[in-house]
């Protein structure tokens, strides 16, 4: 199975070893930890809004990751 991307911190994650799961509206999402579980399921819309934006470039995607899971706070994961 294919890596997805942990809608608050924008890790990789494999489905098949992820480490928590949640489904939102039928459909599954997978998380790196129990942290970033915890804030999509108290806000789903906060984490999917951004993902039609589609910017150009890795650095574009990483500051759209970065931006999306900290609101511009430190990274506070695992």
């Amino acid at each position: 199975m294919q890596s997805v991307i942990d809608p608050v911190c924008g890790i990789s994650v494999n489905p098949a070893t992820a480490r928590t799961k949640a489904v939102v509206e039928g459909k599954p999402y997978y998380f790196c930890a129990e942290g970033c579980r915890r804030a999509f399921v108290e806000n789903p819309a906060k984490f999917l809004e951004l993902q039609c934006d589609r910017p150009k470039g890795w650095w574009g995607r990483y500051v759209q990751r970065l931006k999306k899971a900290t609101g511009g706070k430190a990274m506070k994961c695992h």
